[in-house]
């Protein structure tokens, strides 16, 4: 065996594999291997699939040959590294690890889990913003949060990896490029079933926190105007519906409040008067709202991103006793 040859080694991929991306399979092999580092490797050639260039998102075939050099296992001095930094427990980098939906050099999307805040508040010292911060050693950079889901909302969380893919993705908000689906179960059944709500909200202090409410005549000066389209899905007799929303604005609340001021609101929203909505059902005492799917052009390249978060276990196990079928709609007939 030559020098050369010691310094690579050659990785057959398995057939429980197959179908694996790049990036995924070097996260399983080499936990320590940094995204930003990998990237690297692959844009020098250092590392081959079958002896071909590959892309950290190219997805693998069984029996496929994966070049490896000798720096995945012993990195230089110097190169980035997946061990955690004061603040940053191993516990919340595995998280974060487990619930990217996408990425590349310069978007992260995340499905957000239940209860975990987005940004740092008045008593919140866990959150996704600080987590992120703590990260940078494994991002190549600070990620920064394009956009904002309540703490108790989940799904898919749109994160940029660079300064400038930031503000690019802030522009395509701002111009209301990016296309937003949520799924809701909420009281009753609205009607028409299919139609838009257009309701300016102001920022009204309560008992259980900042919240949101429908403008009154005369408070046109410090009123947000906010739109949603709405439609059902599917429906639980008269009690609760299966709802798709799409907010064309993004205001704080906007969904939770619209639906509200309909005489709909979210099961489980404590805040819009859906606390306590169908206790009898068994349901979970959760806010039943899901950041369901985000089309967005990517920064960079203007290609299409389409990221489809899965139900949480909590609406999951809603549907599931509710007769609903989760599965009923591929992510083509979402749109």
């Amino acid at each position: 065996m030559t020098a050369a040859s010691e310094r690579v080694e050659t990785i057959q991929v398995k057939k429980d594999e197959a179908g694996l991306r790049v990036d995924r399979w070097f996260r399983v092999h080499f936990p320590d291997l940094s995204y930003g580092y990998l990237q690297k490797l692959l844009r020098s050639g250092q590392v081959r699939v079958d002896s071909k260039r590959v892309q950290a998102n190219d997805r693998l075939e069984a029996g496929a040959q994966i070049r490896v050099p000798k720096v995945v296992r012993t990195p230089p001095p110097g190169a980035p590294s997946l061990k955690a930094p004061l603040g940053v427990s191993k516990g919340d980098r595995d998280l974060i690890e487990k619930i990217i939906l996408f990425e590349d050099e310069q978007v992260l999307v995340l499905n957000k889990p239940f209860g975990l805040a987005v940004q740092g508040g008045s008593g919140t010292k866990k959150h996704i913003d600080g987590i992120l911060a703590g990260m940078a050693d494994r991002f190549g950079d600070r990620p920064r949060l394009v956009h904002r889901l309540d703490r108790d909302t989940t799904g898919v969380l749109l994160v940029a990896k660079t300064r400038d893919a930031a503000g690019k993705l802030g522009k395509i908000f701002q111009t209301r490029s990016a296309a937003k689906t949520y799924w809701a179960l909420v009281k009753g059944v609205p009607h028409p079933t299919q139609g838009k709500i257009e309701a300016a909200l102001v920022k009204a202090a309560g008992p259980d926190g900042d919240r949101v409410r429908k403008a009154l005549p005369g408070e046109q000066d410090v009123a947000m105007h906010a739109t949603t389209h709405y439609s059902v899905i599917d429906r639980v007799g008269r009690k609760a519906s299966w709802m798709s929303l799409k907010p064309v604005t993004g205001r704080q609340h906007q969904l939770r409040a619209h639906m509200s001021t309909i005489g709909h609101p979210i099961v489980g929203d404590n805040k819009y008067e859906g606390e306590g909505v169908m206790a009898d059902s068994g349901l979970e005492a959760k806010l039943h709202l899901h950041a369901r799917r985000l089309i967005i052009p990517h920064p960079t390249n203007g290609n299409k991103i389409d990221v489809t978060a899965p139900l949480p276990p909590h609406m999951l196990a809603a549907w599931e006793l509710l007769g609903l079928d989760a599965n009923r709609f591929m992510t083509d007939d979402e749109d």
